[in-house]
């Protein structure tokens, strides 16, 4: 939605076809309808089937390409932008039948994370074959495309050593941040060079994260590949050099299977603040974070990841902690200075990463904000899109 809206005050006319689940549409359609209509957008959803396995899917496919067709015989599209693998089976087929030009915005290496992820066991002859369907339409995608869009440079370069692949039109435009919405609570948060990150904390918040306290947050979901495990055995390594350090979550997961995991490292429950939160109420929260922490499971796959968190922690001039060889990582760590890297999740690079937490935490906020609004800044990204439709055009 935020980069449709600021391509809206382009001029461009949009319609927004997606699969909503029933449960997410109730409550926040209202919300949504709201800012279409304020941003001059068209919405056009469907509702998600989830049941039964594959079929489901088809099905969606099929209500999508279907409202597709109807809205083209009257708005004419003239570009088709498909968010990941699925909607670019409609894209797609919108180009070969229609002549609409076609953006294949991937947002990662999808059949290869299903596979990693756990979703696809490829020991089951079904997902193997629709592994090996949507590793071959990955290939027409890209070939077929009138732009790629892809998240990071990492996956970029392994697509462009494909030899049928090496001249594609492609780009890289990683998950961007509004950094006009995570800015610190405090009206000059950034007052002077040496003011950190724990400034002012959040209000209406318990009493653990009081400024008594070293508070390291997770903001978002834990889901498939964050490492939860390890990032509980950093939390108890770092409590034997800072007793007073509490863990906030900021996250829409059941808080009862964080605390068990949490009970398996000897870590008591109160050390832990879980909170369920809007997006709108997460920047004032995470404000009384002095860093913020995520660890993802590397794999082939993750070298196409850009987690927004890191751009939305960091343009709340926050430092990240995290860890090596998932996306670009390792290229904003030799460019910029948002934290630490991790290169091994155990005991001994946990405690090296700890030895360094006072150097982390004496990074200058602006200097960290100053990498969101080079690197992840929402602008830059709606501009890149921008570019892309208007080379498409001509």
């Amino acid at each position: 939605m935020p980069y449709l809206i600021g391509l809206s005050k382009y001029g461009y006319r949009i319609t927004i076809i997606s699969a909503e689940k029933k449960e997410n549409f109730t409550k926040r359609k209202a919300l949504i309808d709201v800012s279409i209509q304020q941003n001059h957008l068209s919405w056009e959803p469907i509702i998600y089937s989830k049941k039964p396995p594959v079929f489901s899917t088809l099905w969606d496919i099929y209500k999508m390409k279907q409202k597709a067709l109807q809205l083209h015989k009257i708005q004419q599209f003239r570009i088709v932008h498909c968010r990941s693998y699925i909607t670019a089976l409609v894209g797609l087929y919108l180009k070969k039948n229609k002549g609409i030009k076609f953006i294949f915005d991937m947002r990662g290496f999808w059949a290869d994370e299903r596979v990693e992820g756990g979703l696809w066991n490829l020991n089951n002859r079904l997902y193997k074959a629709i592994y090996h369907y949507f590793k071959s339409k990955e290939k027409e995608f890209l070939q077929q495309a009138d732009y790629t869009v892809s998240l990071t440079y990492g996956a970029k370069e392994d697509i462009l050593t494909r030899p049928e692949l090496e001249n594609i039109p492609i780009q890289v435009i990683p998950c961007c941040v509004d950094t006009t919405l995570f800015t610190h609570p405090s009206n000059t948060p950034y007052e002077s060079e040496n003011n950190t990150a724990k400034s002012l904390p959040a209000k209406h918040i318990e009493p653990q994260l009081a400024d008594s306290s070293f508070v390291i947050s997770y903001l978002g979901s834990l889901g498939t590949w964050y490492l939860l495990d390890e990032m509980l055995q950093f939390f108890k390594r770092l409590l034997l050099t800072k007793p007073e350090a509490v863990f906030l979550f900021i996250t829409p997961d059941d808080p009862k299977l964080i605390v068990q995991k949490a009970a398996l490292y000897s870590i008591p429950a109160e050390k832990l603040v879980i909170r369920k939160a809007e997006r709108s109420e997460v920047p004032e929260l995470l404000a009384a974070s002095h860093l913020s922490i995520f660890f993802i499971k590397p794999s082939y796959s993750k070298k196409a990841s850009s987690p927004t968190k890191m751009g939305e922690i960091l343009s709340m001039g926050i430092p990240v902690i995290c860890n090596a060889g998932v996306g670009d990582t390792d290229y904003l760590f030799s460019a910029y200075t948002p934290g630490l890297l991790i290169e091994n999740l155990t005991d001994e690079g946990y405690d090296k990463a700890i030895s360094r937490l006072e150097e982390a935490c004496q990074i200058p906020a602006q200097n960290l904000r100053n990498i969101a609004l080079d690197y992840f800044a929402l602008e830059k990204g709606v501009e890149a899109y921008h570019q892309i439709y208007q080379t498409i055009l001509q």
